[in-house]
């Protein structure tokens, strides 16, 4: 088995007398992509913004690479090395594709709050930004304004501002919404590729994306995890049935294969 490289235990959230997380757990094996689902509401938000440190926990624990990062904030565990994405596109609009991946990669690099060096004499700062760009497949919209590319451009950009710390975990927030089919095969092949040796969990409601890219599903229905496992065994799953996909949905999934 391979080593954890994010666990949560008995995780919970109250806001006010309202429990939104009821004793959430689960553990992600380094290099495992995990798809997070669950109808509107159940908590897939609210959990990703626990397990990044927008909110803090009522109970429970958060352990990152053995370390537990529970009252952190969300710069701290950044640079523990996990980074995440968001349902709304978070990028510098008005800052070119490389000048995004740029600011997104200095931290990472050594460059701290350092005044007194030049941009655009920081070679490696370059070749890491480049180096993303071209995994992403923007390099030929380089010098492009961010907020002048597509949506699905945006996304990728998005992805790639995520991946351009060397972040181990990672969390993708419905990577693929509001895409066409075409771009979210695209989308698929990209998160595919960037994600590879890392670990992923991601939300996504798109079923054809989650059973493509899913090592593992996990089921989030009224804030508990009512079961996580391989695609197959999800799509058999009576409770997960019941509760959430359908036995119409899980049976077209089926077909699709």
């Amino acid at each position: 088995m391979k080593p954890i490289a994010l666990a949560l235990h008995d995780v919970r959230k109250n806001f006010g007398s309202t429990e939104i997380i009821r004793g959430a757990s689960l553990e992600v094996q380094q290099g495992e992509r995990i798809a997070l689902i669950g109808p509107n509401g159940a908590g897939k938000s609210t959990l990703f913004n626990l397990i990044s440190g927008r909110f803090p926990l009522s109970s429970g624990d958060i352990v990152l690479n053995g370390e537990v990062i529970s009252g952190l904030r969300p710069y701290e565990i950044n640079r523990r090395g996990l980074s995440r994405s968001f349902q709304i596109t978070n990028i510098f609009h008005r800052l070119s594709v490389y000048e995004n991946l740029r600011c997104a990669v200095l931290w990472s690099l050594g460059y701290k709050y350092s005044f007194w060096h030049r941009l655009n004499g920081l070679k490696d700062v370059k070749e890491r930004a480049e180096m993303v760009m071209d995994e992403i497949g923007l390099t030929r919209r380089r010098h492009i304004s961010a907020g002048l590319l597509t949506y699905a451009e945006q996304r990728a950009l998005e992805i790639g501002l995520t991946i351009a710390g060397g972040a181990e975990v990672i969390l993708l927030d419905e990577p693929t919404a509001g895409m066409s089919r075409a771009e979210s095969d695209a989308a698929i092949e990209l998160i595919r590729k960037v994600s590879a040796k890392k670990s992923l969990i991601m939300v996504e409601h798109d079923m054809s994306v989650v059973f493509g890219l899913a090592d593992r599903i996990a089921v989030l229905v009224y804030g508990e995890i009512i079961a996580c496992d391989t695609p197959a065994a999800i799509r058999k799953n009576q409770k997960v049935q019941e509760a959430y996909l359908g036995a119409e949905a899980m049976e077209s999934q089926e077909g699709a294969k």
